[in-house]
């Protein structure tokens, strides 16, 4: 008896360490991560080369700042971001947390959990790369980066 229960529990750890497989959701966040156009701000070059920069460089962020009346907000490396974050608190922060342009919040909140979870496994799978983005600037100080003027017009 004692030995058929040993048995069983061997099996059972053997079965929990044998690998799965790749996850699914990994690849439904790279998706969702070229599709939600999260590259035109966090991927160097994105747009410039028309989508031609490799996986490996995604989603590293800028040192191109995004100046407005908020003052100059930067794209995070958000690979660095995500190796000190869990999947918990960034399924919080698409709850909770309002940016300042041109970071679209709103829309990741409008994906279900499913898809928020695929790109924060996306995002974390490439692991770490690249350096943190500049720190963000006042309203009417100058960066000392390039940036990009954004300022709304009045009709």
């Amino acid at each position: 008896m004692k030995f058929a229960a040993f048995v069983m529990v061997a099996l059972a750890l053997m079965a929990a360490a044998t690998p799965q497989g790749p996850d699914p959701l990994i690849a439904r966040g790279k998706y969702l991560v070229a599709f939600g156009s999260c590259n035109d701000c966090h991927t160097a070059g994105w747009r410039a080369s028309d989508g031609a920069i490799p996986v490996s460089a995604w989603m590293t962020g800028t040192s191109i700042g995004y100046r407005g009346p908020w003052g100059t907000t930067y794209p995070a490396n958000v690979r660095l971001e995500f190796q000190s974050i869990s999947e918990a608190q960034w399924l919080f922060m698409i709850k909770t947390r309002a940016g300042r342009w041109p970071m679209v919040w709103q829309d990741l909140r409008q994906l279900d959990g499913t898809d928020r979870r695929a790109i924060y496994r996306f995002i974390r799978s490439l692991g770490p790369a690249g350096k943190p983005a500049p720190d963000d600037v006042a309203p009417g100080e100058m960066p000392r980066t390039p940036y990009v003027d954004v300022l709304p017009t009045n009709p």
